[in-house]
Formats: structure tokens, C-alpha cells, sequence
């Protein structure tokens, strides 16, 4: 709606999103909102698109954030981070009075970990250590790669693909990986989401807690 301050989430699906929200802004259907990105990479969609953009430590209550993600399960948990901007994602969301969750069918399980292994930003100097803790705990790790170096995040840290298998207890295992002073976040957000669109070739459902 007009007058919101709007959480703007990363990666391809949300970058449909906010070509719409854009041409909202542009036709006048919405007025005098201002966007929160989560990335330089939705900073810098939003300036190509002219979406107002704000600075969150200007506005740091949040009324909607609008993100994509790479797993959901049944009671709305999701997994993020394939992107990388799992800090930032869970920093604004955390601000932010709703969340809508934005996937295709393909994105939702029963149980997270079905199809997506959760991605960690650690301390670069303690990614061997926070490796060898999570491979203790049940998970394959892989350190996160782009063509030539170890991918680094917006905040300079490591991401840790640590594949876990079926999570049944998702909230178990994020106050495991709260309590490592390593581990900057993790991709888990757990009962932080309000509503999931799911899209499919048939229809949109609107999944809600």
C-alpha cells in the first residue's frame, strides 16, 4: 500500500516482484513508499528501476518485506541464503511487522532439507572450526565457491553449505547454531514468516500459518 516502508528481499524471484512494485510507483497506483534492501545486488536493481530506496537505520520498523526463498516446509519455515544475503534477509525481516514469502511449487516439502542444504555465514578465520562443529552434528559441509575464490558476503564473511538432510525439528537446530560465536546467521528462519504465495502451473495458493 501507499505510504509503506517495504523490506526488499534477493535473488531472481523477488526481482520480478520488485519490477511490478516499480511500475506501481511509476503509474502512481502507489505513492510515498521507500524500500529497505536486503543486497547490493536489490540496491542496485531498485536505483536501475528509479524504486525509492531509504536507508534502514532511517527506518528501522519495517511494514512489509516482501523475499523469495529455497525451501518451505508445512508450517511456513523456510530456508534462505542461496543468494548469500541470509544476514541481511533476517536483519530486516526480524524489523518487519509481515513477511510474504514469494516461490514456485518446486520450493515447498514437507520438511526442510528435502531439496536445499542450509546455508551459514561464518567468521572467515573460523569457517574450518564452525565446518568440523556441523559435520559433528550430522551435516555434510561444503565452503561456498564462486569460479575462482571462496565466495565472500556483503559483510566480508564465508557461507557454509551444510547439508543436513530432513530437518523435522528446525527450531532444534537453529538454537544449535545460535549458541557458535562463529556462525555470524544461518539460513533457517523459523516462525518469522506470515503468509507464502506459491505458484504453480495451474494456480497461486496463499499459504498462512
Amino acid at each position: 500500500k501507499s505510504d509503506m516502508v517495504l523490506g526488499l528481499g534477493t535473488g531472481s524471484t523477488f526481482n520480478f516482484v520488485l519490477e511490478i512494485l516499480s511500475e506501481k510507483v511509476k503509474s502512481g497506483e502507489i505513492k510515498d513508499v521507500i524500500g529497505i534492501s536486503t543486497s547490493t545486488q536489490t540496491l542496485e536493481l531498485a536505483r536501475k528501476l528509479n524504486f525509492p530506496i531509504g536507508k534502514f537505520s532511517d527506518h528501522p520498523k519495517i511494514d512489509l518485506t516482501i523475499d523469495g526463498a529455497d525451501e518451505v516446509d508445512e508450517k511456513l519455515n523456510v530456508i534462505k541464503g542461496g543468494g548469500g544475503a541470509l544476514l541481511h534477509e533476517k536483519i530486516i525481516a526480524q524489523a518487519s511487522k509481515k513477511v510474504i514469502i514469494v516461490v514456485d511449487q518446486s520450493k515447498v516439502s514437507k520438511y526442510l532439507g528435502e531439496k536445499w542444504a542450509v546455508p551459514i555465514e561464518v567468521i572467515q578465520k573460523a569457517s574450518v572450526s564452525e565446518s568440523e562443529y556441523l559435520k559433528s552434528i550430522g551435516a555434510s559441509v561444503e565452503l561456498r565457491k564462486t569460479e575462482n575464490n571462496n565466495f565472500i558476503t556483503d559483510e566480508g564473511n564465508y557461507i557454509l553449505d551444510a547439508d543436513f538432510g530432513v530437518i523435522k525439528n528446525p527450531k532444534k537446530l537453529a538454537k544449535k547454531l545460535n549458541k557458535r560465536a562463529g556462525i555470524v546467521e544461518h539460513g533457517l528462519f523459523v516462525n518469522m514468516v506470515d503468509h507464502v504465495i506459491v505458484a504453480s502451473d495451474k494456480d497461486i495458493q496463499i499459504l498462512t500459518k
